[in-house]
């Protein structure tokens, strides 16, 4: 029966990070709503926003850290501990700088400990085989996230309003406490296990060998990386994630339609990001990448000319086959340039990149549409920078594409 521990790890795992894509999920279904309330600007609140993006991106080194020093099993009780935290005191929210400080800080910091290398180190923990196939299935997991509780967000604000979307994401983190206490170990050998596959007979010198920040910062690749992880944030959850529902429903779309086609774009994210963590075991993870961001990049310059639902619907299908597809090829490369026992510290701050980019991303998606009345112009910015993440991704110098060095097995 042991055996079956390696599903309840990879379970638990699942849902911490499918809760916390679910929480970062609000934002796009409460804008509306706080702007009716209280006759806050679009920018203003975007600024939340982007203060919790930048938090979650900084919460990616700092719980790379932590989970080096105590393991995921804290890390992961600690993050949903903010995140209830944070969203509880919401539900009595008055005034601007509480959504600061408590969206904005503290959720931020919550789901970025989350959701930051706590997949990562699990699959490398626990899998020697299937790894890339472990990172797709957790970067799919933001993608369910999405497919379920923007839909479930979006109807629950219509008919109780946005104080119950809040309380209900509060009372999912707190209850995610319970299994992540009950059954969640740092590592196999904590339950007599070896990780999933065995150790392999020769082992990669890079699954040892650890790389100081001071290193990889020095290195060409660790920038090509954290620069094409930047757009990556920037032309997801900064933009898309915050501004396209506001956007569908000032071009006539109606709130029902678009939840559905926002949970068509997450059931596309699950099958783009296993099919994603299959192929990178096997191909080229740089030509995998600038594939992904070219697909997103003319995506993303179609937007702005889709005002029917036929198109939304297409767009919904293209755009979610690559929104989390770039994690499993990313982890890899990172393994492979800087080896595994670094990836915590490099891949957080590879991560941390990221959200730097998605948190600018919400706030002048927020700024161009109150100065220029749409999103246009933030669109089409977005679709230049993915072509520059497709040639930056192709001039790293890794290729990670042989299954015993990019998933050691």
């Amino acid at each position: 029966m042991k055996k079956s521990y390696y599903a309840v790890i990879v379970t638990v795992t699942f849902f911490a990070l499918l809760i916390s894509a679910g929480v970062r999920t609000a934002p796009s279904v409460i804008i509306r709503p706080l702007e009716a309330e209280f006759g806050w600007s679009r920018a203003s609140i975007s600024f939340a926003v982007a203060i919790s993006l930048f938090a979650f991106g900084f919460g990616g080194p700092l719980g790379g850290s932590l989970i080096d020093r105590f393991g995921p099993r804290r890390v992961m009780l600690g993050g949903m501990g903010l995140i209830a935290l944070g969203l509880s005191p919401l539900v009595g929210l008055a005034q601007l700088w509480q959504l600061h400080l408590l969206w904005g800080l503290i959720v931020g910091v919550g789901t970025g400990t989350i959701a930051g290398t706590l997949g990562a180190t699990v699959a490398l923990r626990w899998f020697t085989q299937y790894r890339g196939l472990v990172l797709g299935l957790f970067g799919a997991a933001t993608a369910t996230g999405q497919l379920i509780f923007v839909p479930l967000l979006i109807g629950l604000s219509s008919t109780t309003g946005w104080r119950a979307v809040i309380g209900l994401l509060a009372l999912a983190a707190a209850v995610m406490l319970i299994p992540a206490v009950l059954f969640m170990r740092d590592n196999p050998q904590q339950v007599g296990l070896e990780p999933f596959g065995g150790e392999p007979i020769n082992t990669a010198k890079n699954d040892t060998t650890s790389i100081s920040m001071a290193e990889a910062i020095r290195t060409r690749d660790f920038w090509l990386l954290a620069g094409s992880f930047f757009i990556c944030g920037y032309t997801t959850n900064g933009l898309i994630g915050t501004h396209l529902l506001p956007h569908t429903l000032e071009h006539g779309f109606i709130e029902t339609d678009i939840s559905w086609a926002l949970g068509l774009m997450g059931l596309m994210n699950i099958v783009g990001t296993l099919t994603s963590g299959w192929l990178s075991d096997r191909y080229d993870n740089r030509k995998l990448l600038a594939t992904y961001y070219g697909f997103r990049a003319m995506s993303l310059a179609a937007l702005p000319f889709i005002l029917e639902m036929r198109g939304m619907l297409f767009f919904s299908v293209i755009y979610g086959l690559d929104w989390v597809a770039t994690v499993p090829p990313t982890v890899n490369l990172t393994v492979k340039r800087f080896g595994r026992a670094s990836l915590g510290k490099v891949y957080g701050w590879i991560f941390c990149s990221h959200m730097i980019g998605a948190g600018i991303a919400s706030y002048a998606g927020g700024f161009f549409r109150d100065w220029l009345g749409d999103y246009h112009l933030i669109f089409i910015s977005a679709a230049v920078l993915g072509l520059i993440a497709s040639a930056l991704a192709l001039q790293i110098s890794v290729s990670a594409r042989e299954p015993k060095v990019a998933v050691s097995t």
